[in-house]
C-alpha cells in the first residue's frame, strides 16, 4: 500500500509542476499564465502535504507538525486554484456585462478571503494533528461555495471552449470526493482513499491546461 500511494504521490506531483513549466513555457498568452500559474500552485502546494506523508512512511520521527502544516498549505493553495480557474474563466469567455463580472469578482474575492480566514484560525489545530468535524465544516463552506461557483460559470459556457466543456465535470467530481475526506477524515481515517479520485480529477483539469497550450 505505501509503495502504490508513494508511486502515486511523487507521479503527480511531477506531472502537476511539470505541466506548470510546461504550459508557461508552450503558451506566453495571459492564458496561458494563468494555466501554468494554476498548475503550479496547485502542485507546489500539494507537495507541502504529500511530501511529508510519503515521508512518514519510511521514518519512525513524528512529523504530525509537518503534515499538519502541510494541509494548511495545501487548503491555501488549493482556494487560490479556484480563484485562477475564475480569472482563467474570465479570459476565456465574454460575460453578459462588465456588471456581472464585477460582483462574481466581489464574490469569489469575499468567499476566499473567508476560507483563508478560516484556515488560519487556531481552532483548526493544524501542528496538533487536526481539528474536530465542527472545525472541518466551517472552513469549508465557503470553499464549497467558491467550488459551486466555479462549477456554475464553466457549466453554462461549456460549449463555447471545446477543451474546456468537461472542466465543470471535474470540478464538480473533486469536491465530491474531497469534501468527506476534509469533513471526516479525522473520525474515519479510510475516507482517505477518497482523495487518489479527486487527484485524478485534477490530473484531469491539468490535462485540459496542457491540450489548451498545443492548440
Amino acid at each position: 500500500m505505501k509503495y502504490g500511494e508513494t508511486v502515486f504521490d511523487i507521479a503527480y506531483l511531477l506531472f502537476a509542476i511539470g505541466t506548470g513549466i510546461y504550459v508557461l513555457t508552450k503558451k506566453k498568452d495571459k492564458t496561458g499564465r494563468l494555466m501554468g500559474l494554476s498548475a503550479l500552485i496547485l502542485g507546489i502546494g500539494d507537495a507541502f502535504h504529500l511530501i511529508p506523508r510519503v515521508a512518514s512512511y519510511y521514518t519512525e520521527n513524528d512529523l504530525t507538525a509537518w503534515l499538519g502544516f502541510g494541509k494548511l498549505v495545501t487548503s491555501l493553495t488549493m482556494t487560490a486554484f479556484y480563484v485562477l480557474l475564475f480569472y482563467l474563466h474570465t479570459n476565456l469567455y465574454e460575460w453578459e456585462s462588465k456588471r456581472d463580472q464585477k460582483i462574481s469578482a466581489i464574490s469569489v474575492f469575499l468567499v476566499s478571503i473567508t476560507r483563508f480566514t478560516i484556515c488560519f484560525s487556531t481552532g483548526n489545530k493544524w501542528l496538533l494533528g487536526g481539528s474536530s468535524v465542527t472545525w472541518g465544516i466551517l472552513r469549508n463552506i465557503p470553499f464549497v461555495i467558491l467550488g459551486a461557483w466555479i462549477i456554475g460559470i464553466y457549466f453554462i459556457k461549456r460549449d463555447q471552449a471545446a477543451n474546456f466543456r468537461r472542466m465543470w465535470l471535474y470540478v464538480l467530481l473533486s469536491f465530491l470526493f474531497y469534501n468527506p475526506v476534509a469533513v471526516f477524515a479525522s473520525v474515519l481515517p479510510l475516507l482517505g482513499m477518497l482523495m487518489i479520485p479527486k487527484t485524478i480529477c485534477y490530473m484531469l483539469m491539468l490535462g485540459i491546461f496542457i491540450k489548451e497550450a498545443r492548440t
